[in-house]
């Protein structure tokens, strides 16, 4: 598989077969995306990645946790203007229509929402942080690490989901992984190999044209 189609295969999974992918595959991962263009050479991601019996745990202290007060951080900017609104929008609108849940059906698009905290049912969970010490640059390279993870996962026959929804349960994931106060949560990443039978993992995102939102001089 080249870069190209691991671009291509690669989406936002959500609803996983339970079977645990072997530890040396997950850490061959983990390791290989440390190649990631990092400023500076600061490397700034930390990375937990659990399966099994621990991420059974961590998954019943989130559930057993009361709801915290605030995100660790805004996963969007406030009043969120165009074409972004919409894009969002439609997003959401195009994701829950692939499972029949109409817009006024609060209650199941809640249900919905909430298996986040389970990692859409994922063997393993894995989290990214760092310092909060660290600026934009640095969270950058936090991306970029993300998105490498996401795309050697592919080439092994894998898929994942990354979930800033962590962020609104940061609290109880750093108690139970001993973070220490100087650093942040920043996603989560299911990872498994997808229920090709599920409706939601046919459905695909929209990219607006290239026109949109690029230009090319001097060619």
């Amino acid at each position: 598989m080249d870069v190209s189609e691991a671009v291509q295969r690669r989406s936002s999974i959500r609803a996983f077969k339970p079977d645990v992918p072997p530890a040396a595959m997950v850490r061959a991962i983990l390791e290989g995306a440390a190649r990631a263009p990092s400023g500076g050479n600061l490397q700034p991601w930390h990375v937990h990645a659990l399966a099994g019996e621990p991420l059974t745990r961590l998954l019943r202290a989130v559930e057993d946790a009361p709801l915290q007060e605030a995100p660790e951080y805004a996963v969007y900017p406030p009043d969120l203007w165009e074409p972004y609104r919409t894009r969002r929008f439609r997003n959401a609108e195009q994701l829950y229509a692939s499972i029949g849940i109409p817009r006024e059906d609060k209650a199941a698009r809640l249900r919905q929402m909430a298996k986040n905290a389970s990692f859409f049912g994922a063997p393993v969970g894995i989290f990214l942080s760092v310092d909060r010490r660290m600026g934009p640059p640095q969270w950058a390279d936090l991306g970029i690490y993300l998105q490498t993870v996401m795309l050697l996962a592919v080439e092994q026959g894998l898929d994942t989901c990354p979930q800033e929804f962590w962020a609104f349960r940061s609290q109880p994931v750093a108690r139970f992984l001993d973070l220490p106060p100087e650093r942040m949560l920043f996603a989560g990443i299911a990872l498994g190999w997808r229920d090709e039978n599920t409706p939601i993992n046919q459905w695909r995102t929209e990219r607006d044209p290239f026109e949109t939102w690029a230009e090319m001089r001097g060619f």
